[in-house]
């Protein structure tokens, strides 16, 4: 990579946004974790570099999840947030600003990007045939369709892009098209779209091909795409769809995969006004900051010519570079629900220390777009052999002998073996740039391995105390700088070191510096794993299986309906006005309009879930939920028997 001269680089990096619609799952982390690994090495080595990334609100995946669980999008957006963010830290991913799209920067630069295009003679309008549900009346996004590749042929691909062999296509071009929303088939039905005329911009992709750092495969790839009969890009989408209007035009929204990247420029943008730096300034092709974007090779064609064209066509700063990673893998088979390998992040960090996931992922990951594969007898025995059996081995085999000398270190340390661990410091930092993990792993293990040695050969334990306390001082050394070495990967353990060494947070610029005074007492700071069990995803809380603890904690309450409303604008719901006996009254928003008329609803009893906490909704505060079951026929209310009361304890 060519760098800057100066030795201050400012460096703005981010992921690709996970789609707020669903929590976490591992190959989430993967990614996550590849770019934090880079974001902490470069502050580590003195450089400024921020981490932005958000949640990708819009389109109608989330217009219909939420419609499906009765809230609003925004509702299921703020949620879904918490839920990101909170597993987000489990994992120790340190962004500088995790923001979300729905918000008024994005849509002020997707606006304004929008209108400079336009103003660039970029924009056009086409009239373009659409797959429409006659079952749902309304045309389908590319993600609710299925069908088989045009390219390749590969079955149940979705939308405009093949996961299989990486094509993008029309939605229209695939092969026995199935709406999945009611599982018929899709008609074609005329609509007026508006196109972002990309073949105008083949100069400044190719230029932008030719300059930026990409990995060659992804590079010829996105050449090859290039040459392959550019098209106009379709950048809107019909009512009804959750996301912002097109300016100056009506039922028209932006196609989520507009506002989508600009995202990073809005979270950038949110965290930039609380800390006094221009957005305009740092986005303009004259900036002296540096951009790299972390991806999946599933969407290498939006970020490699779809970005860099409309960020052109409004004169900001393209990408210095684009890293794209391969999937992950769980045990050799592709991440899947029904085989049990669809596994949430937020599971896997109750079952195995988040820590030691990075540690496993950074032993595999390396510049190059492969896949990663997560084997968890090969997990289980890496962390045993490498984190405890060598690089926690040191401070726990010496730290009693300093113990003797009331933790007193010596500075009488051997200078070779330290220098042979100091000398690494360039092919460290060269390997943490190049994202060159796995060597880098590697190489620090080895270094591990030869202060065991060291130790071994040395035999503290049959020396007199000053010559053991020398030795053990030396090894201790040794421990600060594989730490420091090793903190952009695993930084909670390498602190949890550093703290056992009496140090406060270390950087490269540390590492030839020599321990001096007292260490602390030493206490194991990662236990052996044993071997890895992960429950069927049946039994794990994804699939709402809880333990008996969970269940006494939900309140069921019998109540009774003494007041049932229609709703003004809502179609599915009634406003339920519920006596709970001892608890009061309560009032519930239930989303059963399809099957109940609200005059047949009056002293029916039903069953509240009555320490359910208050939502805010856009008709009104519900405060519970009233028990139903569903099939396609209609919606059941579940009741008592003769005899319950309101307020009476459902057990």
């Amino acid at each position: 990579m060519d760098k800057p001269t100066n030795k201050l680089r400012k460096i703005l990096v981010t992921q690709a946004l996970p789609y707020a619609n669903a929590p976490l799952h591992l190959g989430h982390i993967l990614e996550a974790v590849q770019t934090d690994i880079w974001t902490r090495f470069q502050n580590l080595n003195g450089n400024e570099c921020l981490f932005f990334c958000a949640d990708d609100t819009h389109g109608t995946p989330v217009m219909l999840k939420a419609k499906e669980m009765n809230i609003t999008p925004e509702e299921l957006i703020n949620d879904v947030y918490k839920d990101h963010k909170e597993t987000y830290d489990l994992y120790g991913i340190n962004f500088t600003n995790f923001y979300s799209t729905h918000s008024d920067e994005n849509k002020k630069f997707s606006e304004e990007i929008y209108i400079e295009a336009k103003k660039n003679n970029l924009i056009t309008k086409e009239i373009v045939k659409q797959l429409f549900d006659e079952k749902e009346q309304m045309f389908l996004s590319d993600r609710f369709v299925k069908g088989s590749c045009p390219k390749c042929d590969a079955p149940d691909q979705h939308g405009d892009n093949c996961s299989v062999c990486g094509a993008s296509y029309d939605v229209l071009e695939i092969k026995d098209p199935i709406s999945i929303l009611s599982n018929s088939k899709p008609i074609k039905k005329d609509s007026e779209h508006i196109f972002f005329d990309l073949p105008k911009k083949i100069d400044t992709l190719r230029e932008f091909l030719n300059k930026s750092n990409l990995q060659t495969p992804i590079k010829n790839k996105l050449k090859e795409w290039l040459s392959d009969d550019l098209k106009k890009w379709d950048i809107s989408r019909d009512e009804p769809y959750f996301g912002f209007k097109i300016p100056d035009e009506i039922n028209k929204y932006f196609y989520v995969w507009v506002d989508a990247p600009i995202g990073y420029i809005a979270s950038m943008d949110n965290w930039f006004k609380n800390n006094n730096i221009d957005t305009e300034e740092v986005w303009s092709p004259n900036s002296n900051y540096e951009i790299f974007h972390f991806i999946g090779k599933d969407i290498a064609y939006f970020h490699g010519l779809f970005w860099p064209a409309l960020l052109s066509s409004a004169n900001f700063k393209l990408p210095n570079g684009i890293f794209v990673h391969g999937f992950l893998t769980v045990n050799g088979e592709k991440m899947s629900k029904s085989k049990g390998t669809g596994i949430l992040a937020k599971n896997f960090a109750s079952i195995c220390d988040p820590e030691t996931l990075r540690y496993y992922f950074a032993s595999k990951l390396n510049d190059k777009v492969e896949d990663i594969d997560l084997n968890f007898e090969d997990y289980v025995q890496k962390i045993n052999s490498d984190l405890v059996g060598k690089y926690l081995n040191i401070a726990s085999r010496t730290s009693s002998f300093l113990k003797k000398n009331e933790n007193k270190l010596s500075k009488n340390i051997d200078k070779d073996l330290i220098k042979t661990l100091t000398d690494e410091k360039v092919n460290v930092i060269d390997l943490y740039e190049n994202r060159k993990y796995s060597q880098l792993v590697r190489l620090i293990m080895e270094l591990a391995d030869n202060v065991n040695k060291y130790i071994n050969n040395e035999t503290p334990w049959k020396k007199d105390l000053d010559e053991s306390v020398d030795i053990c001082s030396t090894a201790l050394n040794a421990f600060k700088i594989i730490s420091i070495y090793l903190n952009p990967i695993i930084p909670s353990l390498s602190n949890k070191a550093y703290e056992f060494l009496n140090l406060k947070t270390c950087s490269f610029d540390d590492i030839e510096n020599i321990l001096n005074g007292h260490i602390n007492n030493y206490k194991p700071l990662l236990n052996r794993l044993e071997p890895l069990i992960i429950p069927e995803e049946e039994d794990m809380d994804n699939q709402n299986i809880i333990d008996i603890n969970q269940f006494s904690s939900i309140d069921l309450r019998v109540a009774k309906i003494i007041k049932a409303e229609d709703v003004d604008g809502a179609d599915k719901l009634i406003q339920l006005t519920l006596d709970v006996g001892e608890y009061g009254t309560r009032t519930v928003f239930a989303g059963i309009k399809s099957s109940y008329k609200p005059e047949d609803l009056d002293n029916r009893m039903v069953v509240l879930v009555n320490n359910l906490a208050p939502r805010q909704m856009k008709f009104g505060l519900s405060e519970g939920m009233v028990l139903a079951s569903s099939n396609d026929d209609g919606i059941y209310l579940v009741s008592p028997d003769d005899g319950a009361e309101p307020g009476m304890k459902v057990r």
